[in-house]
């Protein structure tokens, strides 16, 4: 039951649809042209007004059945309807003009409330765009009250016998636009890109119409034209239907935006040049008085316009030609003050960027040369120069640092006494100097140089040096942070390399040792127990026969034992000392010197408990050192020493032996064993040693 229910409002929906289209595209727009050109037939003759009130309105039926075509779309019922409710109101109000008078009452109430009707559907019109739809309550409610109130006011005066007065329809048309126009403009913030193509065209026709119809309106008050300026005001809003058609077409819908922004220039200036025309001709003159005057003025009008319309692609020309007449150069000074920074923000190379810098204020400023030096400490470098004089250097004490970095646009002067090496070679020269600093700190200097029978340096030329040195200050304070960060991005991909390798070699290093106790367990104490396991069992086969034998087997099994023993326990010492666990770093430490085979002595006093992971580090790279010093230097003798500084446990194993070359230890196993240890942890290693004179082993672990 529930299918048969839904199958036919599944097809209703479509089939609505397509029927609203086929009324609105076609059958509204036909019966529109129909009784439009019907009017025209009326006997009486055709006023320029009428004739130009049926052709809006024929474009107006066209533009109805395109929009009512386009994809994505309502049927464009207010349109359609507003537009033949004009067809009616023409033909009718055309209708109750016939003679006798007062004849043709039905026809002029029709016509009153035909354009009643039109207000109302502008007002829907403008709250259903761009697809069509109302949407929320709001602009239903809208809707509503403007139905209601323009028809209410059409039966009135339809009730009366009286059209609409022109004041009240004029009144009723800005109501039924302005009013919509904040709804009209939230639809546009939140439609898609189809939908704001269509309203940015229909705004494109609207500045047109409005605009065409104010100029209009200013010609004919000053100059008497056009005559018929009702119908030519009418005519031109035959822009807002041509607008629509132009929104639907797809290779013109995407270049509303573009043109719009035009439009709405154009028509800003033409209408501030109408308004200064009435403004001063009929505010602070007066109109003219014969057609000679009128044509002057429309002369004088025509002029303007031209000259309006060709300001723009001259004045560039114009302004290229001027600043080259004035400073030589196809730009101002003040003008490599925009330039820098802009290519500044485009990832420009530092020395290119420079380069730059200097070609621009050599071809601005007028000089003989311009230099940028860059660097830090106590020495200047000469990064860039134009025209290339190669590179210098240039030495500044630390009492003349300051001096420098505080000073502003210098002269030759100053740079006698705080920088003469500035002035070899140049000493007839005008010069000056901008420090360019930042944070308090000198990062270079901008040397610019003229001629000493040129135009002295002007102000405007200082201010320019200053805002330029700024600019490259921060440009350099930037290139340092860059340097920085990627210097610390070095560190930590090094750092998490090396941290790869470590877990690396620590998982290879825990594979070898579990193999290596494997091993030791096979070899060693397990082959003793087999014997003794095959000891015991003819233990008990000789004692029946012969005690006293039996009783020799035992005793050499008895030793077997504790051979066994021993051998675990070393074991257990080479996995984790239980002495470690059980009495911590100092103790552990003098049993590993204890069983080490040179003599060696441990200072560990004061030393209290850590963390396993602490202990076992430390005790293991003592171990190590001392297990390398036994085996290089037989005859030597080894100190061991821990101690508790600033935060951190540290550890040293000295010998006198032979040495060694560290920087050839470093790449050995023990070395790199030690380090990975300690780097688990947040520890450091160091070995010093050199051939003759002993080494040490020291390193450091953070605790709490």
């Amino acid at each position: 039951m529930n299918g048969t229910v839904h199958r036919p409002a599944a097809t209703a929906g479509p089939r609505g649809a397509a029927v609203g289209q086929l009324m609105t595209g076609v059958v509204l727009p036909v019966v529109t042209v129909v009784v439009a050109l019907a009017g025209l037939r009326v006997p009486g003759g055709v006023s320029p007004l009428d004739g130009v009130a049926v052709g809006v309105v024929l474009v107006w039926a066209l533009a109805g059945a395109v929009s009512a075509r386009a994809p994505g779309r309502a049927a464009q019922w207010p349109l359609a309807a507003g537009t033949l409710a004009g067809a009616v109101a023409l033909t009718a109000a055309r209708l109750a003009s016939q003679p006798p008078a007062g004849q043709h009452q039905p026809a002029r109430a029709a016509a009153t409330l035909a354009t009643a009707l039109v207000i109302a559907a502008s007002c829907h019109f403008l709250l259903a765009l761009p697809d069509g739809r109302l949407g929320g309550r709001a602009r239903r409610a809208g809707t509503a009250i403007a139905y209601a109130g323009a028809l209410g006011t059409g039966l009135v005066f339809a009730l009366a016998g009286r059209p609409l007065p022109p004041l009240a329809v004029a009144l009723g048309l800005v109501a039924a636009v302005g009013c919509p126009l904040p709804a009209v403009r939230l639809r546009y913030l939140h439609a898609a890109a189809a939908g704001r193509e269509r309203l940015q065209w229909l705004a494109i026709g609207v500045v047109v119409a409005v605009d065409a119809a104010l100029i209009t309106v200013v010609l004919h008050l000053l100059v008497g034209w056009p005559a018929a300026v009702a119908a030519a005001a009418a005519g031109v809003t035959v822009a807002i239907p041509l607008s629509l058609i132009a929104g639907g077409i797809p290779r013109l819908s995407p270049q509303g935006g573009r043109l719009l922004v035009h439009v709405l220039w154009v028509a800003g200036f033409s209408l501030v040049v109408a308004a200064v025309y009435v403004v001063i001709v009929l505010g602070l003159g007066k109109g003219p008085a014969d057609a000679g005057d009128r044509e002057i003025l429309g002369l004088s009008m025509l002029a303007a316009a031209v000259a309006a319309a060709g300001y723009l692609p001259s004045r560039d020309r114009l302004l290229a030609a001027a600043t080259r007449f004035v400073y030589g150069a196809r730009e101002a000074p003040d003008e490599v003050l925009r330039t820098f920074g802009s290519r500044m923000t485009r990832a420009v190379a530092m020395d290119e960027l420079l380069l730059q810098l200097a070609e621009s204020l050599r071809k601005t400023m007028g000089l003989t040369r311009a230099e940028v030096y860059t660097g830090g400490g106590e020495v200047l470098e000469r990064a860039v120069s134009v025209p290339d004089a190669g590179r210098r250097t240039i030495l500044i004490s630390e009492r003349e640092r300051p001096v420098v970095t505080r000073a502003g646009v210098s002269g030759s002067a100053w740079a006698s006494v705080w920088l003469p090496a500035l002035l070899d070679g140049r000493e007839r020269s005008q010069l000056r100097v901008a420090p360019i600093s930042h944070g308090g700190e000198l990062l270079g200097l901008i040397v610019v140089e003229r001629p000493a029978g040129a135009a002295a340096f002007s102000e405007e030329d200082d201010r320019v040096l200053t805002e330029l040195a700024r600019q490259a200050g921060l440009a350099f304070h930037n290139v340092q942070l860059d340097a920085a960060l990627q210097t610390t991005l070095d560190e930590l991909r090094k750092q998490a390399d090396e941290l790869r390798e470590s877990r690396a070699r620590i998982v290879a290093a825990a594979d070898a040792e579990r193999r290596r106790v494997e091993r030791d367990l096979h070899d060693g104490a397990q082959q003793h127990l087999v014997a003794l396991a095959v000891n015991l069992r003819l233990a008990r086969d000789i004692i029946a026969d012969d005690p006293g034998g039996g009783a020799e087997m035992l005793a050499e099994m008895a030793e077997d034992v504790q051979v066994t023993i021993r051998e675990l326990r070393e074991l257990a010492h080479g996995i984790y000392p239980p002495l470690l666990a059980d009495a911590g770093l100092p103790e552990a430490l003098r049993a590993a010197a204890a069983r080490c085979t040179i003599p060696v002595t441990v200072g560990a006093d004061g030393i209290g408990r850590y963390s396993q992971g602490v202990e076992t580090a430390v005790y293991f790279c003592c171990l190590e050192a001392l297990q390398n010093a036994a085996k290089h230097a037989p005859e030597a003798s080894a100190q061991v020493r821990v101690w508790q500084e600033s935060g951190g446990l540290l550890f040293s194993v000295s010998d006198n032996g032979p040495g060694f070359n560290a920087e050839t230890a470093r790449s050995g196993h023990g070395f790199v064993n030690m380090a990975d240890r300690l780097g688990a942890i947040g520890g450091t290693v160091r070995w010093e040693s050199q051939p003759g004179h002993g080494s040490v082993i020291s390193g450091s672990v953070p605790v709490v």
